[in-house]
């Protein structure tokens, strides 16, 4: 969209359908009771937003969808009823809208609630300039910490609660099948929680990148993945293998690295159903886990390791673009060519 906008309207970009996205017009309202009105800085691409742009989850979402749930912001209105927040505050949203009382809830797994609402994807996201979100959802930021790299808060409470999930403990070995953002974020939680890891990627330009963050790693394509492994855990297996990459292939062959009783975490979105070696399982005694977003734990921890430096930033955002180049960082990202892009939402707004 281009010219003149209306009034009282702010650009977004959302989903339309048949892999498209259009800037639109968006109406700016206030904030309701128990609101935030969050004045959107910067938003990451994921791979959960290719999906929605593929049509994957065409029968969940309603069309046109303004998208996107990695983001960082500050807070322009808030609502009555909302106490602790003010304009100006720094702001990220955990993205989760769960209603408290299905059996999920009530056996303390909100986050997993069986009538979830994802911000983002079952309802408007952050790809708009200014966007209104229940205020329990928000998570101070620190004053110091710059807006671009608190858009990764987000994927990097992701990658918090599948360490957490595998129950990796300190001076256990773990490898990581995908060397994508989550994967690159996973290794990199992991390790500072103490575990020795290597990240399994068949593209040798995210190989060296993931090399460069001084992770070991592994081309399945030329290695012999099984006999590494053997060899770096002296004959016994990983503790925990991180399955991130999505693929059939590293979905059949994780469950021959991992050692006996040990963990195989499933964190990748499979669009179809996957063979499993069950009699693997069986053999070795292993566990099969599933892990999905986040608790707000794990995004708090995320905050405190953005914040402190221990997540590389500058290595994984590849190129910050205006928010009329959505559609162009989203082909960026189908081909491979980008590690994280964020979308500078501000860019372009009306004044």
């Amino acid at each position: 969209m281009t010219g003149s906008i209306k009034e009282d309207c702010v650009r977004a970009a959302a989903y339309t359908g048949d892999r498209k996205v259009e800037v639109v017009e968006a109406e700016a309202v206030p904030p309701s009771a128990g609101q935030v009105q969050v004045r959107v800085a910067y938003v990451g691409l994921c791979g959960t937003d290719l999906h929605v742009v593929h049509g994957s989850m065409d029968a969940r979402v309603t069309k046109p969808l303004v998208f996107g749930h990695e983001m960082s912001g500050t807070v322009e209105a808030v609502g009555s009823d909302v106490e602790g927040w003010v304009p100006g505050d720094r702001v990220t949203v955990m993205p989760l809208d769960w209603d408290g009382t299905c059996p999920a809830c009530l056996a303390g797994n909100q986050h997993i609630c069986q009538h979830l609402n994802f911000i983002g994807i079952d309802s408007p996201g952050a790809l708009q300039a200014l966007w209104n979100v229940p205020a329990a959802t928000l998570v101070r930021l620190p004053a110091d910490l710059a807006l671009d790299a608190a858009a990764l808060v987000e994927p990097v409470a992701v990658a918090v609660h599948d360490v957490r999930r595998s129950e990796l403990r300190e001076g256990e070995k773990a490898v990581v099948i995908g060397g994508g953002p989550i994967g690159v974020l996973i290794a990199t939680v992991a390790r500072r929680f103490g575990a020795d890891v290597t990240v399994v990627e068949v593209d040798p330009a995210r190989r060296a990148q993931v090399e460069s963050l001084g992770f070991a790693t592994i081309d399945p394509r030329t290695t012999d993945q099984i006999a590494w492994v053997e060899e770096w855990t002296g004959g016994a297996g990983a503790d925990v293998v991180f399955e991130v990459s999505g693929a059939a292939a590293a979905v059949l062959g994780a469950t021959d690295l991992a050692k006996a009783r040990g963990t195989i975490v499933v964190v990748a979105i499979h669009p179809t159903p996957r063979e499993v070696n069950l009699q693997r399982v069986f053999w070795r005694e292993l566990r099969l886990l599933g892990a999905r977003v986040y608790q707000r734990t794990d995004f708090e921890k995320a905050v405190e390791l953005v914040a402190e430096g221990v997540i590389p930033t500058e290595a994984l955002i590849t190129e910050i673009v205006p928010l009329q180049r959505t559609q162009d960082a989203i082909g960026e990202l189908e081909a491979g060519r980008a590690m994280k892009i964020l979308v500078d939402v501000q860019e372009g707004q009306p004044v």
